[in-house]
């Protein structure tokens, strides 16, 4: 293999992969990038992933002396686990607070000494990050469920209206979500159970220069802290699902404009909620499990939704980008009609699954099928996007027509060089008018050798592929052959006029 080769196989880390064997954050790395000339080149820097060749990193590392001691953002952990335990969404908090300009508190001296070093190596706001990335890291599923992995952020991102001047999200955990999209200064209200998320979420707020964001405490299906708010963007992450929803006690609730969901589909509530909280013109978009799709059990919302043209698109994302769990996910994007914004007639299916959740996730470069609303409206109402585009991959008549068109094209062009390439041929009877020469004479001039098994010809003038071509031809065995199926070697060979 050579040297070019060996590098190009060589293997490669990304810049989260560089943090972890510094042992900082990668607003750390995006700053050595920065700030020194000597750092490695990437190989590839496509979007957001960009990868170096592992060798290099290390050799640099090892010259910066960096990774030798343990870094801010480690020890700060640890610190927050020996004082928080369970609750480390209260620690987090503690440090968005005291990053904003609050009193240490709890924290103690040395780990807000720590807090403060590690808004140096970027921004207080991507200190902040660090931390709630590592809480969706837990193996405590509760600190889990209030977290959105920021790769799912970016696909809802651009899956919806990225204008609207105000966002609702109903289960905003530790707000990645609610801060992460819609227009820069637009209104943010906030609804969450966990009263230390909700604490966390205004802080980063602070931090994000997003003063206009409220966000208050409570179970959203069971008491809706927002009665009366209307949005143009609702966004939702909802909890696991649960049977324990409350269902018994909102049998009769005005949000369930589509139908009473089920008791083990808290998914369809969530859904439910969030389109209730829309405007007119607006867009409700909920991440859902992937059999939330297919379900008899929610078949009547799934139809409802569809058949009332509210469903304008269903998005398939790859596995990994979920926290908590290792499944696929599904976005479902609702928009309530109005007069400027009736009624789809057409609902949308994405495929991302085959794309890696690392990877820039645009809906619109993805594999899709648009479908009538006709064509959902069977037996089972699947809503699974692979399902849809597997079935309309494409136009194969169209697919099939075009192909036949580019051969066509190429005969054309094949044909139109033929005469600058082959003689013209004249038709000629049984006797071409072309003296004749015995293979023996041949022989005898030099031109031919006959002691292999086939003939060879020994001069530039004939080639030894024509002349067995020709010996062997059918016709020429045919007047060469005696009626005791001797073959006679010694057959005349037309001589061509030169």
């Amino acid at each position: 293999m050579t040297e070019s080769s060996q590098r190009a196989y060589e293997q490669q880390v990304s810049a989260a992969d560089i943090a972890r064997l510094a042992g900082v954050t990668r607003a750390a790395v995006s700053n050595w990038r920065r700030r020194h000339e000597d750092f490695p080149t990437p190989i590839t820097d496509r979007g957001t992933v960009a990868r170096f060749r592992l060798s290099e990193v290390r050799a640099w590392l090892g010259r910066q002396h960096k990774g030798e001691l343990e870094s801010a953002d480690v020890r700060l952990w640890n610190a927050l686990r020996s004082t928080y335990h369970s609750d480390m969404a209260a620690g987090v908090a503690a440090v968005a607070e005291l990053l904003t300009g609050g009193a240490p508190g709890d924290l103690g001296e040395e780990a807000a000494a720590d807090a403060r070093e590690l808004a140096t190596e970027g921004s207080a706001s991507q200190a902040v990050q660090v931390l709630v990335e590592r809480l969706g890291r837990s193996p405590l599923r509760a600190d889990t469920e209030l977290t959105t992995d920021l790769r799912l952020v970016r696909v809802i991102a651009r899956a919806v209206d990225g204008s609207a001047r105000s966002v609702f999200d109903p289960a905003c955990g530790t707000g990645s979500l609610l801060l992460g999209v819609g227009a820069r200064d637009a209104q943010r209200y906030g609804q969450e159970a966990v009263g230390s998320a909700a604490r966390l979420t205004r802080a980063r707020a602070a931090l994000a220069g997003a003063p206009e964001t409220e966000v208050r405490i409570g179970d959203a299906l069971r008491v809706d802290r927002w009665p009366e708010l209307r949005t143009e963007l609702v966004i939702c992450h909802p909890p696991a699902p649960t049977p324990e929803w409350g269902r018994e006690e909102l049998l009769v609730d005005p949000r369930w404009e589509l139908a009473l969901p089920p008791r083990a589909e808290s998914e369809m509530a969530w859904l439910q909620h969030a389109y209730a909280h829309t405007l007119p013109g607006g867009m409700a978009a909920v991440v859902m499990s992937t059999a939330a799709a297919y379900r008899r059990t929610a078949r009547r919302i799934r139809s409802e939704a569809v058949r009332r043209g509210l469903l304008t698109q269903v998005l398939a994302l790859p596995a990994g980008l979920a926290t908590g769990h290792a499944q696929p996910v599904h976005l479902w994007v609702l928009r309530r009609p109005s007069p400027r914004t009736p009624a789809v007639r057409e609902v949308r299916m994405v495929d991302l699954t085959g794309t890696s959740p690392d990877d820039v996730l645009d809906p619109e470069q993805a594999p899709s099928a648009t479908l009538p609303l006709v064509d959902l409206l069977d037996d089972t109402v699947d809503l699974s996007p692979q399902r849809h585009v597997a079935e309309r991959s494409g136009d194969l008549l169209g697919d099939y027509e075009a192909l036949r068109a580019e051969f066509d094209e190429a005969l054309a062009t094949l044909h139109g060089s033929l005469p600058n390439v082959l003689p013209e041929l004249t038709e000629g009877g049984e006797d071409t008018g072309h003296s004749m020469a015995r293979l023996a004479d041949l022989a005898s001039a030099g031109l031919v050798d006959l002691s292999g098994e086939r003939p060879r010809a020994l001069d530039e003038q004939l080639d030894s592929d024509f002349l067995n071509g020709f010996l062997y031809s059918p016709a020429n065995r045919g007047r060469a052959t005696s009626a005791s199926g001797t073959h006679r070697t010694d057959a005349a060979l037309p001589r061509f006029r030169g």
